[in-house]
Order: C-alpha cells, then sequence, then structure tokens
C-alpha cells in the first residue's frame, strides 16, 4: 500500500456543530490546499479530534473539513469512557521551569525556543541542558541568541535522563516540565500543562497530547498511523489510591499515561521519588524508558497523574526507515529497560509485577504483533492502525524486549565505571 504525503492543517470550530472559525497550516507547514490533508480539529481553540480529507482541486479545504468534523464531533467531543470534567480549572499557573535537554541540534532547538517563549503562561522561565556536547553551536545559539531569556547548562555525562536530572537540579520553580528540541509548543501548551497543579495538591504529574508536525515520509505516516505519541482527547486522571478498572496491569502500562516529550512534575514529588533513574533514556545503552520509569516511581510515591489533550505540542517525527527502525527497537528496549529499573530501584513492587506478569506478557504479545488492518491514510482516531505494521518492525520491538534488561545492566556498569 503507498503511504501518499498528507499536509497537516490546524482546523478550529465554533462548536461541533459551528462554522470554521479558522484554518491555518501545522507551524511551519504549508498553507492548506488541495491534496491529502490531516486536521486537527479545535473547538472555540482546544482540540477536540483529528480528521482526513482528499480536497480536490476547486475544493474550500476549510468547507470540506468542516463537513468531516462536524459528521465526527458529536461522539468525540463527548466521547471517552474516562472523560471527566474536561473544563479548565479557573486558577493561576504556578510558577514553571522548562527543561529542553539537547545534543548537537542547534537548528531544531531554535525552533523550539521559539516556541517555548511564546507562551502565554503568567510566570515561568526556559532551561537548556547541553548534554555531552562535542561542539560549542548549542552554547553559542543558547548565549547568543537567546541572552537572558533562556538559562544554559552543560552536562558532560550522556544520557536523556541524566541531562533531566540536571535540569531538575537547576529548576527555580514549583513545577518543572520538560519537552524536546523537536517540538514546537503551542502557545496555550505551559498554561495547560501545569494549571492542574494549582487545583490538585495530589498531583505529581501532568501530561499532554503530542501530534505530528509533519506527514511526509512513508516512516512518518506509518508511525501515527500506529498511534504515534498521541494519546488521544479524552482527559484521564490516575490515582494509584484508585486504580483504573479497565488497566489491569496498572502502573505497570506507563506509556499509556503520556510521552517524554510532553509532561510535567511537581518538583517535590519528583525529587521525592528519586528524580529520573540516570541509566534510562536515550544515549545511554538502555535506549530508552526514562520517562515511563518517572511516571511509575511518581505513581508509587502516592501521588498522581493527570493527561489533557489542552496541552499541545507539534512533534517532528523522524523521517527516514532507519529511524522508524531504529524507534522499533528502542520503545521494546525502553518498556523492559524502565520495568527493570523500576525492580532494581523499588523491589517492593516485583509481588505487584509478578501478579500482573501473566497479563503483562500478552499484552507485549499483542502490542508488537503485526498489524494487518487495511484502511486509507493516517487515521482520525490515534492508533487506528489504518496500515499493516511490518514483521520486520515487530521483531526489532520484541529483540528490543529482550534487550531491555542487557541493556539497563550495561548502562549501570558504564555509570559505575565513570564515577
Amino acid at each position: 500500500m503507498r503511504l501518499r504525503p498528507r499536509s497537516v492543517v490546524d482546523l478550529d470550530l465554533d462548536s461541533p456543530d459551528g462554522p470554521v472559525l479558522s484554518l491555518r497550516p501545522a507551524p511551519g507547514g504549508p498553507a492548506p490546499g488541495p491534496g491529502d490533508l490531516y486536521a486537527l480539529v479545535r473547538l472555540r481553540g482546544r482540540p477536540a479530534a483529528t480528521v482526513l480529507a482528499h480536497v480536490r482541486e476547486g475544493d474550500d479545504p476549510a468547507e470540506v473539513l468542516g463537513r468531516l468534523a462536524r459528521e465526527q464531533l458529536p461522539d468525540a467531543a463527548h466521547a471517552g469512557p474516562h472523560a471527566g470534567p474536561h473544563a479548565e480549572p479557573h486558577a493561576l499557573p504556578p510558577r514553571a521551569c522548562v527543561v529542553v535537554a539537547t545534543r548537537e541540534r542547534a537548528d531544531q532547538l531554535a525552533r523550539a525556543l521559539d516556541s517555548l517563549l511564546d507562551q502565554d503562561h503568567p510566570d515561568y522561565d526556559v532551561l537548556v541542558v547541553d548534554n555531552a556536547p562535542r561542539t560549542r553551536d548549542t552554547e553559542e545559539l543558547v548565549t547568543g541568541k537567546y541572552g537572558d531569556r533562556v538559562r544554559y547548562v552543560r552536562e558532560d555525562t550522556p544520557g536523556l535522563a541524566v541531562a533531566h536530572n540536571t535540569g531538575l537540579a537547576h529548576a527555580r520553580a514549583d513545577v518543572v516540565a520538560f519537552t524536546d528540541d523537536d517540538v514546537v509548543a503551542d502557545p496555550h501548551w505551559l498554561t495547560a500543562l501545569t494549571v492542574p497543579f494549582a487545583t490538585d495538591p495530589r498531583l505529581g504529574c501532568a501530561t499532554g497530547l503530542i501530534l505530528p508536525a509533519r506527514l511526509r515520509t512513508p516512516a512518518q505516516i506509518l508511525l501515527e498511523s500506529h498511534g504515534g505519541f498521541a494519546k488521544g482527547f479524552a482527559p484521564r486522571l490516575y490515582d494509584p489510591l484508585r486504580p483504573p478498572a479497565d488497566e489491569p496491569l496498572f502502573p505497570f502500562t506507563a506509556g499509556s499515561f503520556g510521552s517524554g516529550a510532553n509532561m510535567a512534575f511537581r518538583t517535590r514529588a519528583l525529587q521525592a521519588a528519586g528524580g529520573f533513574d540516570p541509566a534510562t533514556g536515550t544515549g545511554t545503552a538502555a535506549r530508552g524508558g526514562d520517562d515511563l520509569y518517572a511516571f511509575v516511581a511518581v505513581l508509587s510515591a502516592g501521588f498522581r497523574l493527570r493527561y489533557t489533550a489542552d496541552a499541545l505540542v507539534w512533534h517532528h517525527h523522524r523521517e527516514s526507515p532507519q529511524d522508524l527502525r531504529n524507534q522499533a527497537f528502542g520503545y521494546g528496549a525502553g518498556l523492559t529497560a524502565y520495568l527493570t529499573a523500576t525492580l532494581v530501584r523499588r523491589p517492593t513492587l516485583l509481588p505487584a509485577l509478578l501478579a500482573r506478569l501473566p497479563r503483562g506478557l500478552a499484552y507485549a504479545r499483542n502490542m508488537t504483533a503485526r498489524r494487518d488492518v487495511d484502511g486509507g491514510g493516517v487515521p482520525g482516531a490515534h492508533g487506528g492502525h489504518a496500515h499493516p505494521w511490518p514483521r520486520s518492525l515487530s521483531r526489532l520491538e520484541r529483540r528490543g524486549m529482550l534487550y531491555g534488561p542487557v541493556g539497563y545492566a550495561k548502562a549501570r556498569l558504564r555509570m559505575r565505571g565513570s564515577r
């Protein structure tokens, strides 16, 4: 099946059955026109759904997308077994520090920083952690272009978790938010991500929506067709005192909580949980799992975790087939590496994990199965599996799962050796 490129656009409606308020490209993208389109649908600025459309020459893209959105929204706008109160609390968001860990990607970093400095949050700062740099490009960009608007810290030990812990140590705020250097943050992102901390004293972590900024290559389209990084549009609250009935593996299905490109923690909660495990994450032999470990660590410390689609970032997916293969292996490795890290650092969780092991193995088998579902383009509902998932990628995910504990052990040994 041929994977056709799609333009990513942003459609805002007045109401589920109302007129189009605006139609614009995703940040940095081309203007909406004829061809295949993937649209974020907002309701008066709030993300509500995604739709797909083919716009013919001479048709009005706003009219075509608006009609499709109205057909979908009566269900999508109110749907979801987890949809609780969706209205944003009327509260002043707490002071926040945004941490961006980066390594030798100054061009992408500049795009991300421009968006982070354009937030509507009333009280925040931005901190760049330059992780094991080979050149001074990042330092020169931050200190030269951004001056005192962005703080710069160098961390010479490689690894995303180490860099995040460095950011945590330098954060001077009630809430510390983390994102990546390959995103563009929506102007309301930081406010939406942090304001729940002002109204819920037991909230330890918040995560948000991640959508693709581009869908130009088969690798990008295939990744997004199988869920990408998005966790849907329904809000969700995870409470360790009231485990969700529909997630029997809770809290060990941390991948459903959110992703590291869009997460925030109450600073004292993340500190109480011990921060990130430095032997996990990109840049270590473990290959990933740093965000998943932190989610479970905070939940295990008794704090709650909230997901909200109102906190949106646009992510620039990697473009090549090799990138996708690396991601498939890394996902599998990160999953079992974080589980290993959790048991090594929190052995009291072993009985709970063993009790869930049979279902967990079935879950892992299903997660990496070849998904032969026919369909069109990137799904309007994330995880719609509109394109077959190659067997080669399933095998890589499973190899990654087998490798994850070994990778974590290697990372710990290297850290001991460096100390």
